[in-house]
C-alpha cells in the first residue's frame, strides 16, 4: 500500500462516517452530496491536524514497513473528523440562518 491509497481509504472512511451520522441524525443531515463533502473535508481537516504528531499515511507506511495501529488510529481520526466535521457545519448553518 501506499501512502496516497492510505489517504483515499481515510477519506472514505470519513464520507462513510458523515452519512451514516446523517442517516441517523436526521436533523444533522444536509443530503447525500452535501454530506458526502462535509465527510471529505472533516477528515481531510482532521488527517491533516493528526498527521503531525506521527499518524500521517506516509508515516504508517515507514520506509516500506507497515504500522497497523497508526492505520487504526488515523482510521479513527478519520471517523471523528467526518462526524465533528458534520456537526459543526450543522451549528454554522443554524447560526446562519
Amino acid at each position: 500500500m501506499t501512502g496516497t491509497l492510505l489517504s483515499l481509504i481515510s477519506i472514505l472512511v470519513g464520507i462513510i462516517a458523515a452519512n451514516s451520522t446523517a442517516y441517523i441524525y436526521k436533523k444533522y443531515s444536509f443530503g447525500s452530496i452535501g454530506n458526502t463533502i462535509i465527510g471529505v473535508f472533516g477528515s481531510i481537516l482532521f488527517i491533516k491536524l493528526f498527521g503531525r504528531l506521527g499518524f500521517s499515511p506516509w508515516n504508517i507506511m515507514n520506509d516500506g514497513d507497515f504500522d497497523g495501529l497508526r492505520l487504526i488510529v488515523n482510521l479513527i481520526v478519520s471517523v471523528f473528523g467526518g462526524i465533528i466535521g458534520l456537526i459543526l457545519a450543522k451549528l454554522i448553518s443554524n447560526k446562519i440562518n
